[in-house]
């Protein structure tokens, strides 16, 4: 069996806006979400600049008691659950709980909770720990709160891949619904790490950047003067259905999830390949799995995190594969606006390569000031520009040589 996958639902709760609609005008607009930290006191830290989630409520989408009892990355992810099977007016009921699952990625989880209840048991012992903390943090209770309030009774899985963690979540629901095992996946990813030791870990890792004094102009991917990316959180949640279920119910389709390629990179655990073979490999397998040619792709969503490394080699990747056809590619890295969502960032950005497509539109690349001399393609500098798209991919690289590509097609049906 391999059946047609499209992408009828989109939830989105990220820093340009809570909604699919926000999310989706701010990147049209070229807004950053970017600016001080305030979910802390930064001030000790030499990073003080991230992508924060601004006016989320989650009593709006959770009872108070049980909201209590999660994590923010979590509260997250059932708003974004929410918004897009209310966006792709799905109903679960008895009738087909069993075909519909849930597939929800984190790159860290419930980092927030740790700190929270590592100061109390220091402060006060054992004792002090709440009985909620462990399914408060572990990364799998994000689809098992999504399963259990929507009635999903299908599969229902997470994965924790660093940045490629909801590409991968999207791609393997994917392959789910394609076999047969489900008819719906509700998949993506969420993730809360703008924390202290979320920030100071990749601080000390010093891939963060520390331009604070402009943080709207910090993250800048193909740019010069990057100096790394900035954190970003939220949750990117698509509703995948087989075609002729989303046909039968005249639901409005986005895009067509076409192909789907993971690798390894088996080489650094942080470095991408110098060569650019995993990302070449994930793109070349996800065209593949469509069979859908190069010259047929006219946008890349790219992984573009704004660190020296990874735009580089992301570039060479591209125009590794792509060849001529690389010059009339449209690159474009939407983390210049977002930020980097981490293990949420695949999730967020394959629901706006499904607006791209569906919209007839690419997001542009803001803070591309002054062009790296070592990445040569058209990264849509600034402005969001009006273009046919049939074809379009989404790539997601991850720490440990992690790669996912997936290809989103335009569907008319």
């Amino acid at each position: 069996m391999n059946r047609r996958v499209v992408i009828t639902g989109i939830g989105l709760v990220s820093p340009l806006g809570i909604g699919t609609e926000a999310t989706w005008e701010g990147l049209c607009a070229g807004r950053s979400g970017v600016g001080r930290i305030t979910r802390f006191d930064a001030s000790p830290f030499s990073v003080q600049i991230a992508a924060e989630l601004k006016g989320f409520d989650p009593l709006q989408f959770i009872d108070k008691k049980d909201a209590r009892k999660m994590d923010p990355f979590i509260h997250y992810a059932i708003a974004a659950s929410q918004l897009a099977v209310a966006d792709a007016r799905l109903e679960v009921g008895p009738e087909n709980a069993a075909r519909v699952g849930v597939f929800i990625a984190s790159g860290i989880g419930g980092f927030g909770t740790f700190e929270r209840e590592y100061k109390a048991y220091l402060e006060g012992g054992p004792r002090k720990l709440s009985p909620f903390f462990v399914p408060a943090m572990i990364i799998n209770l994000a689809a098992g709160q999504v399963s259990i309030r929507l009635g999903a009774k299908g599969p229902n899985l997470s994965t924790c891949t660093a940045c490629a963690a909801s590409a991968h979540a999207v791609g393997e629901a994917s392959e789910i619904v394609r076999r047969g095992a489900a008819d719906v996946m509700i998949a993506g990813g969420s993730e809360a790490s703008i924390t202290p030791m979320g920030i100071g870990g990749f601080t000390a890792m010093r891939a963060l950047s520390t331009r604070n004094d402009e943080p709207e102009r910090a993250s800048r991917p193909f740019d010069r003067d990057r100096d790394g990316f900035v954190v970003g959180e939220g949750a990117g949640i698509i509703v995948l259905e087989e075609l002729e279920s989303a046909r039968r119910r005249g639901a409005r389709i986005y895009a067509e999830v076409a192909g789907y390629g993971a690798t390894g990179d088996a080489f650094h655990i942080t470095a991408p390949s110098e060569d650019g073979d995993g990302a070449i490999r994930a793109m070349a397998a996800a065209l593949a799995s469509a069979g859908v040619s190069p010259s047929e792709v006219q946008y890349v969503n790219a992984h573009g995190t704004s660190t020296p490394y990874n735009d580089k080699l992301e570039t060479l990747a591209i125009r590794t594969l792509f060849g001529e056809h690389a010059d009339a590619l449209a690159v474009s890295s939407t983390k210049s606006m977002t930020g980097h969502l981490l293990g949420a960032a695949g999730g967020v950005e394959t629901g706006i390569t499904a607006l791209a497509v569906f919209h007839q539109v690419m997001p542009p690349t803001i803070n591309q000031d002054t062009p790296d001399p070592e990445c040569t393609l058209d990264y849509v500098p600034w402005t969001a520009r009006k273009a046919p798209i049939g074809c379009a991919l989404s790539n997601s690289f991850g720490f440990g040589g992690t790669n996912a590509a997936l290809l989103l097609r335009r569907c008319e049906g």
